[in-house]
């Protein structure tokens, strides 16, 4: 029997194909891996993603994932600086440089730019002034995106966080390392210049 006439592995196909970078093809080759390897993968993989399912939530202060049996870091000490992106996926890149080792604030996403930003559209904006204002924090880096969104949301963050002692810096945008000025585009080419640094002649 063709396995695309078996309702099962149609159904984790289907799924396992909105992961991203994964569509129809790849997704059948994972699922036929699986199955024929049902003892040493889709055994011990249902059973973590059992425990995945249940013990992992979004911390609520500040946004990073955590084990329902353990306090998250953001509560485990006092600390000077954060940094804050939209996603977990943009704290996974900049850790996997070693840039910065400090603490992160995840917002869940960027504030439309069109739309009344009163309600902070679902986002840990509140708990990142509450945490700035606990913690005596002395720097808030605003590592958001470059989009008009991105722009929105720092704009609004650096609004509310006015009125607290913390220095509010914002990543520096403009030629990327490698890149070639001919394939730039003019936001970035206008953004390169705008953000220019001086050198200095040792």
């Amino acid at each position: 029997m063709a396995d695309s006439n078996v309702k099962e592995i149609e159904d984790l196909i289907r799924i396992i194909s909105k992961l991203p970078g994964l569509g129809p093809k790849s997704a059948k080759r994972i699922v036929l891996k699986l199955i024929n390897n049902r003892e040493e993968l889709i055994k011990p993989l249902t059973n973590t993603l059992a425990q995945v399912y249940k013990n992992v939530v979004r911390c609520r202060t500040c946004g990073n994932l955590k084990s329902t049996n353990s306090d998250c870091n953001c509560a485990s000490k006092k600390y000077d600086q954060i940094c804050v992106v939209e996603n977990l996926a943009d704290m996974f890149v900049i850790e996997s440089t070693g840039i910065y080792k400090g603490h992160y604030h995840i917002l869940g996403g960027t504030l439309p730019s069109f739309e009344s930003k009163n309600s902070g559209n679902g986002l840990l904006i509140e708990s990142l002034l509450n945490r700035v204002k606990k913690n005596s924090v002395k720097e808030v880096i605003l590592a958001t995106s470059a989009s008009i969104e991105g722009e929105t949301t720092a704009h609004y963050i650096s609004d509310i966080l006015k009125n607290t002692k913390a220095k509010i810096t914002r990543l520096a945008k403009g030629v990327p390392v490698g890149g070639e000025i001919e394939f730039l585009d003019d936001g970035t080419l206008y953004s390169a210049f705008k953000n220019r640094s001086s050198i200095t002649n040792d």
